[in-house]
């Protein structure tokens, strides 16, 4: 019988199982202005976001400009889009707009056709 107050456990009782903290998602909608078509920023953009672990996805609009969704940690998704306002070297991004978004179950980060 371990000393002191028998009702508390001893250093060999099994304690309860914790699960992990949970994992703050969130989910941001950019569209990218620029000179950001056809300078392969959507494969860049692919190649960062599965880097940064995000799930979503990126596509070019007929307007000219990308449009993405950074799903994932707030500083994962922030590192995307701090990438975003430079993008591949041969872009130029004059602006990028951020927006809040909603959730999406996606399982990775993918290219998608132009809208």
């Amino acid at each position: 019988m371990p000393d002191g107050d028998p009702g508390l456990p001893d250093e060999t009782s099994p304690r309860p199982a914790s699960s992990p903290p949970a994992v703050e998602t969130i989910a941001r909608q950019l569209r990218i202005h620029g000179k950001v078509q056809g300078v392969w920023y959507r494969g860049s953009a692919t190649v960062e976001a599965t880097r940064l672990g995000l799930a979503g996805w990126v596509r070019n609009r007929g307007d000219g400009t990308v449009e993405a969704l950074a799903i994932g940690p707030p500083a994962a998704v922030e590192a995307f889009i701090a990438w975003a306002h430079r993008g591949p070297s041969n872009a130029r991004v004059s602006r990028v707009e951020v927006f809040e978004a909603a959730l999406e179950q996606l399982a990775d980060f993918e290219q998608r056709p132009t809208l």
